[in-house]
């Protein structure tokens, strides 16, 4: 780690203490190494954020450490950012949490779609800042000053359009996502998504509940399925969405893993990525994971929050897993059930690095999906029958069939779509002599 990437981090709360955890696994996630701290309970000050003391203290900080980024845990105006800079060392950077949430999801986005919802979330960062910054230029005579550059009045104009360009081609994005759903539905597949706070496991849980040899089987199907899931201990290693077919007992389903939220995400940044929240919106049925190792009150708030952040929009029931149980005794894992039952009524504890849990987990997927109708199908012989036989073994669930001179009679389960379709199949099938 070179010296241009240390930072020291600060957060300002109006009451109790501060936690850096998480801005620090932030920082580590970004590329910084943390060498420095400072905290402060107080309200906020206008001018600086923290009290001027406080900024003091922070430069000295800066000074015995050689940092040369501060990192503030708070959503920093760009005055205060202004005012706490000039207060600090020369070309020190002053780089707020969603900032620094932002230079993440730059450095991990690798499709279009995910590089074109970060650059949407910067510009609504930006656009209520074009104009402070721009009157913060004129008066600094530092270069640069925030990554301003020049900045005249047609900047938020600018903004505006780039803005409303990005929104239209990922409006053409959603569009074909949704076609896809359809598809994948219309071809018998239950849509399940992982949904939870970053670093709960959810990549982890997938890896398990994958079918690894039908995801090359089906590539021909659905060539866009992942054959790999990340699952490091860092945030946000999943920032687009990854789908995968999961292995189950009855149903074909397709399993995706979205981003990780992380907590007080302001609403612009919610909105920017709202076309990787359709694969949640949208599914059949929402896992929740939880991180069950953590406090009580940290669940909670997490699970207050997620459901918060779906509630609008979400069509699909939501199960809660708590993942990590390898972490707790069974007496733990009991304790803290009970005491988020009214949040996360009747969960399912599993353990994704050890498996446990996770066929308990496979039998409540399919118990929760929606229900598949039964239907029994007399069909004629012919030189297609064998073809809708083998069709309908891969849309539903065959329970029963059974071989005649000059009939098979079809029993199975199947999304209702599938049971039309087969029905349609049957319909057109006719005898060699007819």
């Amino acid at each position: 780690m070179t010296a241009e990437h240390s930072a020291v981090v600060a957060k300002r709360v109006e009451s109790g203490s501060a936690d850096l955890s998480e801005i620090k696994q932030l920082a580590d996630a970004a590329g910084y190494e943390v060498v420095g701290e400072l905290t402060q309970t107080r309200t906020e000050d206008a001018a600086y954020m923290f009290g001027e003391g406080k900024v003091d203290e922070l430069a000295e900080r800066v000074r015995e450490t050689g940092a040369r980024s501060v990192i503030i845990d708070n959503d920093v105006g760009p005055y205060q950012t202004y005012n706490v800079g000039t207060k600090l060392p020369e070309d020190v950077e002053v780089i707020d949490r969603f900032t620094l949430i932002l230079e993440i999801f730059g450095d991990r986005a690798q499709t279009r779609k995910a590089q074109l919802q970060v650059e949407l979330a910067e510009l609504r960062y930006e656009l209520p800042r074009a104009e402070v910054k721009a009157s913060l230029a004129k008066r600094d005579e530092r270069p640069g000053f925030m990554g301003l550059g020049e900045y005249d009045e047609s900047v938020e104009q600018d903004i505006k359009r780039q803005i409303s360009e990005i929104r239209d081609e990922l409006e053409s994005i959603a569009a074909k996502e949704q076609r896809r759903r359809k598809q994948r539905r219309d071809s018998g597949f239950d849509l399940v998504a992982l949904a939870g706070y970053t670093n709960a496991g959810k990549s982890t849980l997938m890896r398990q509940l994958a079918a690894e040899i039908d995801v090359d089987e089906n590539a021909d199907r659905h060539p866009d399925l992942e054959t790999t899931a990340e699952s490091e201990d860092m945030l946000f290693t999943t920032l687009g969405t990854t789908t995968r077919r999961a292995e189950m007992d009855r149903r074909n389903v397709l399993l995706t893993d979205t981003v990780g939220f992380i907590s007080d995400l302001p609403h612009w940044l919610v909105e920017s990525f709202e076309s990787t929240l359709e694969s949640v919106y949208r599914a059949d049925l929402v896992l929740l994971v939880v991180d069950a190792s953590e406090p009580v009150p940290e669940i909670r708030e997490k699970i207050v929050t997620c459901h918060d952040t779906l509630y609008e929009r979400n069509e699909a029931p939501i199960v809660t897993v708590f993942n990590k149980t390898d972490k707790l005794t069974d007496e733990k894992v009991a304790e803290k059930t009970a005491a988020l039952s009214s949040i996360a009524p009747n969960p399912i504890t599993v353990s994704a690095k050890t498996g446990h849990g996770v066929e308990d987990l496979r039998d409540r997927v399919e118990d929760e999906l929606p229900e598949w109708r039964h239907e029994r199908l007399v069909l004629p012989m012919t030189d297609d029958t064998m073809s809708v036989v083998s069709w309908i073994h891969d849309h539903g669930y065959v329970e029963e069939e059974s071989y005649g001179d000059e009939h098979v009679v079809v029993e199975f389960e199947a999304r209702p779509t599938i049971v039309s379709q087969a029905r349609s199949k049957a319909a057109d099938l006719r005898p060699a002599d007819a």
